[in-house]
């Protein structure tokens, strides 16, 4: 082999080692476009899924009734609301303790409660002990209030601070909207980060608590 021969670079030897560099090269390009592409596809389809959600919540929520009630209104003694279940307005200096009741707990106490971010379930006490357990679950999370409630123009009726909605049944899915949309929400709720526990934990037959809330609470 001759000196120019031996001073030749390998590419000039091997012209098949540049194609396959070239085809690595345009195969690298090709999954990178694919991939891009994929990414583009899913994110349209997780904003289609997110809008699609959205609209039915807004759906769902049609039927929310909203009230303009300022919050701070602390009052002592027995206090006559609008609404029957209240959903805003003067309230006891006490809250009701986020919870499972099944006997009826002081409004003056529930509306203090929405003030801190709970949704506050109640239902007829006829209701069907089917339904009551379908209630009872949805209400053991944080920031939920359950109790029987005699009177109502529902059959269940869900509440929050200057929200409210009437309820065909337990198995509405408006009442899972409605719990997602305003269970401690900062937008609506006027005490955002205020504890739901620590003061009354008295049904309605302790009326001392509207005067006294230390006569309500746990000892």
């Amino acid at each position: 082999m001759g000196k120019k021969e031996r001073n030749k670079r390998p590419d000039d030897k091997r012209p098949e080692a540049r194609a396959a560099q070239r085809e690595a090269y345009e195969r690298k390009q090709r999954n990178q476009t694919l991939l891009w592409r994929a990414t583009i596809v899913l994110v349209l389809l997780g904003i289609a899924a997110f809008a699609y959600w959205y609209y039915m919540q807004a759906k769902l929520l049609e039927a929310v009734t909203t009230a303009s009630y300022p919050a701070g209104q602390h009052v002592a003694g027995k206090i006559t609301h609008k609404e029957n279940p209240p959903l805003g307005g003067a309230h006891n200096v006490a809250w009701q303790n986020c919870g499972i009741y099944s006997a009826p707990i002081h409004n003056e106490h529930a509306v203090h409660s929405l003030e801190h971010g709970a949704v506050w379930i109640t239902y007829r006490p006829d209701l069907a002990a089917d339904q009551v357990e379908v209630l009872r679950g949805l209400s053991s999370d944080d920031y939920m209030l359950l109790s029987p409630y005699p009177g109502l123009d529902a059959p269940v009726v869900a509440s929050a601070w200057n929200h409210q909605l009437r309820l065909d049944g337990a198995n509405d899915p408006r009442l899972r909207a409605f719990i997602t949309e305003y269970k401690n929400n900062p937008r609506n709720t006027p005490e955002f980060g205020a504890s739901c526990y620590g003061a009354v934990s008295s049904t309605a037959t302790n009326d001392a608590t509207l005067t006294d809330p230390s006569a309500g609470m746990a000892r």
